[in-house]
């Protein structure tokens, strides 16, 4: 059984994903960028950004029943390395429990605004 998860980005319907997508004892998070909820302004720091997009990976997880606690992948797409520690010390609030495989690559994102985008993978603990 597959199970997508909708998080009301404008982007799901416009180039047809969801924010993630459950397929047995998997959850896949697609790239997750720091959208602010309606009527708020794209936080202004990557520490802030990174925690925005923590924000949106947890629901996304809630709702296909997992945690944070078992995300064992994260890729974390960034335009500056300058941004590197404020990214990483918000990555390790986000998921240090995890302990998840991280990958960080440095690179130009869609939005000028955006500092960072984030995928992640967990796997649902057995019962």
């Amino acid at each position: 059984m597959i199970k997508h998860i909708r998080s009301g980005s404008p982007y799901e319907d416009r180039w047809g994903f969801t924010r993630a997508v459950r397929f047995g004892d998997r959850v896949i998070v697609s790239g997750t960028a720091p959208i602010p909820p309606p009527g708020e302004e794209v936080a202004s720091t990557p520490y802030e950004q990174m925690m925005r997009c923590g924000e949106i990976i947890r629901a996304a997880l809630k709702e296909a029943g997992v945690t944070m606690a078992d995300v064992v992948r994260t890729r974390m797409f960034v335009t500056s390395e300058e941004f590197a520690e404020d990214i990483g010390r918000a990555h390790k609030e986000l998921f240090g429990e995890a302990m998840p495989a991280a990958t960080m690559i440095k690179t130009q994102l869609i939005d000028p605004t955006w500092m960072v985008e984030v995928e992640a993978e967990a796997v649902v603990p057995p019962q």
